[in-house]
């Protein structure tokens, strides 16, 4: 049977919900697709917000040859296929989903073919492409954001499902919806795979009101179906994370091996504790991140299944470290400050000089060169004078950090509160 939200995936821009900054009256993307000339893009974005169906409501618009490809089924004898048919077309399009899963071989493999404009590609992924498209393709290629959906937006497609249902003789009463809501997340697709679960499991099939306890109250008793189709990746990545912040490596295994056991990608699991190892343990415990690196590295040569024990030695250990996020907090304090004073001029004496002209001009005048001083330090300022004295760092409880704090108060006296 097909699934609701491919029944009611549109297929022109009038009945495209969302994106409004891409695809509505006047902007970017829709002033290209009406101009009949489309470049090779990218669509970054989370699931569940439109990245498909645009694809496919381009190639209908402009009346161009079609072809998708999975970078989870697909590989390079694929592309190539795709690729020797495309010639025989004129402006064919190639879809690749989750292109951030080709690896280097697989992405040099559609250079020639986007270069010469044998074809137009448009990829879509879920994850930053800056770090995983190959810099030659992406410098060929548009990258567009998409959004995760708003709540009018999710009201939207709830609306279009009630009418869908009714055209089938079902009456559906949406008497509340923030239930739906806060499982989705903003997730399209999420949001109509559960409207469908929770009519699915009815006891009747001609009416139906729908509440917030009677969705809780399926979802959690289809709990095991509703994972298999991949629709929690992000709430488990989240209790993963939230698991070794919270220092219980028995929480950390568990929504490990959930992963492991639903397929998750293992890159996409180190990276996130890569990422973790500098935002919450941070100074506190420095080998933190050497590890999480190392991890990084493992899992990208060997792959499943032996890289599932190198995944665990990280996540237990990151959860059993000390936690700090004291850099975090640093950098979001100086991005504030920055935000709120604007570009500060350099300070002269922090100036380089490397011209007479400036030399005059006193650029690296007062300058006190630290190695000059005992103890390799010497107490002067390095912010620019509107924020002279501002403190934007606060070392972390723990052991380590306790020591960084007081050799920031023997240092700087006053600035560290000695």
């Amino acid at each position: 049977m097909t699934p609701l939200a491919e029944l009611l995936r549109p297929t022109t821009l009038e009945n495209y919900i969302g994106q409004k900054h891409l695809v509505g009256q006047g902007a970017v993307l829709r002033t290209l697709i009406e101009s009949g000339r489309i470049p090779s893009m990218i669509f970054w974005g989370p699931p569940g917000t439109g990245k498909t169906t645009l694809a496919t409501i381009i190639s209908k618009t402009l009346q161009r040859p079609f072809y998708t490809l999975s970078a989870i089924s697909s590989g390079v004898k694929e592309v190539r296929d795709v690729i020797e048919q495309a010639k025989k077309e004129e402006g064919a399009i190639l879809f690749i989903d989750e292109i951030h899963r080709f690896n280097k071989a697989q992405q040099d493999s559609l250079l020639g073919a986007v270069e010469r404009g044998v074809i137009t590609l448009i990829g879509a992924t879920t994850e930053n492409p800056s770090f995983e498209v190959i810099s030659a393709l992406l410098s060929r290629c548009q990258v567009y954001v998409l959004q995760e959906f708003g709540k009018d937006e999710m009201e939207q497609l709830i609306a279009s499902a009630v009418n869908h249902y009714a055209s089938q003789g079902i009456a559906i009463n949406v008497e509340e919806n923030d239930a739906l809501l806060r499982i989705s997340g903003g997730d399209a697709r999420k949001l109509l795979n559960a409207l469908e679960l929770v009519v699915n499991r009815s006891n009747s099939d001609k009416s139906l009101t729908i509440t917030n306890k009677k969705v809780v109250e399926v979802i959690q008793q289809n709990l095991a179906f509703y994972d298999r189709q991949g629709e929690m990746h992000y709430d488990i990545i989240s209790a993963f994370i939230k698991s070794m912040r919270g220092s219980d490596p028995n929480g950390a295994v568990y929504w490990l091996a959930r992963m492991i056991e639903g397929g998750e990608d293992p890159v996409f699991i180190a990276r996130r504790m890569l990422i973790f190892a500098s935002e919450d343990i941070s100074n506190a415990n420095p080998n933190a991140l050497l590890l999480a690196n190392a991890c990084f590295e493992a899992v990208t040569k060997i792959g499943y299944p032996e890289c599932r024990i190198t995944l665990s030695q990280c996540a237990i250990y990151l959860a059993n470290s000390a936690k700090s996020n004291s850099t975090y907090m640093a950098l979001k304090n100086a991005q504030q400050a920055i935000r709120r004073t604007g570009d500060l001029s350099v300070p002269l004496h922090l100036r380089n000089a490397p011209t007479k002209l400036m030399k005059d001009l006193g650029y690296s005048d007062g300058y006190k060169y630290a190695h000059d001083y005992t103890g390799n330090f010497v107490d002067q300022e390095f912010l620019p004078d509107a924020l002279r004295g501002t403190k934007f760092y606060e070392p972390g409880e723990n052991a380590r950090e306790n020591e960084t704090r007081k050799l920031l108060q023997w240092r700087w006296k006053e600035k560290y509160g000695y």
